[in-house]
């Protein structure tokens, strides 16, 4: 199964592409598909795109579920 997670915005670069960051990893994605993303911004990413801008809110509302998710659990 494929997720789409919450990245941030850390640097644009020229033809489209941009570096993201989640929880200290960075990745190369490509923002073709949103005109006027800066950086700063929360964007959802699928397979290297980001494919629509996150509100800053919403996005750490995510974050900290997956977090909660990925923790270990008592048995």
């Amino acid at each position: 199964m494929c997720l789409a997670l919450p990245m941030r915005i850390v640097e644009l670069h020229p033809g489209d592409m941009a570096v993201a960051e989640r929880d200290g990893v960075r990745k190369e994605i490509s923002v073709i598909l949103l005109p006027g993303v800066a950086i700063g911004d929360y964007v959802i990413v699928h397979v290297g795109f980001a494919l629509s801008k996150l509100d800053p809110e919403e996005a750490r509302r995510t974050l900290a579920l997956i977090a909660e998710m990925a923790a270990p659990r008592p048995r």
